[in-house]
């Protein structure tokens, strides 16, 4: 049977993103370049806990990095984010989409 959704691909993305703050690192590099420090600074974590999960999404081609002078910038990966009609964020695997939008309130 076909895989039509390339279902190893995807299940590396989804893994990749299994823990919450690595789904915080992921919506905030979605407005744009940042250092490791941005993303620590940003989401109050400890620099070398942001530095480990930029590396595994990096690993999962969720991110890309490129070098700036002495840092190193992180974008998610051009070819995943995609603009979502009415606003927002989204990122297209494939096989299926995770999108960002408005913070649903607890309950």
């Amino acid at each position: 049977m076909p895989d039509r959704f390339n279902s190893s691909r995807c299940a590396i993305y989804l893994k990749a993103l299994s823990d919450p703050l690595r789904l915080r690192i992921v919506e905030y590099l979605g407005r744009g370049t940042k250092t490791v420090s941005d993303v620590a600074d940003h989401l109050d974590v400890e620099l070398a806990n942001a530095s480990h999960h930029l590396r595994v999404m990096l690993h999962a081609k969720l991110v890309r990095s490129r070098r700036d002078g002495r840092h190193v910038r992180y974008f998610v990966n051009p070819a995943l984010l995609r603009a979502k009609i009415g606003g927002g964020d989204m990122l297209e695997f494939g096989c299926c989409r995770i999108e960002f939008g408005r913070p649903v309130p607890r309950q």
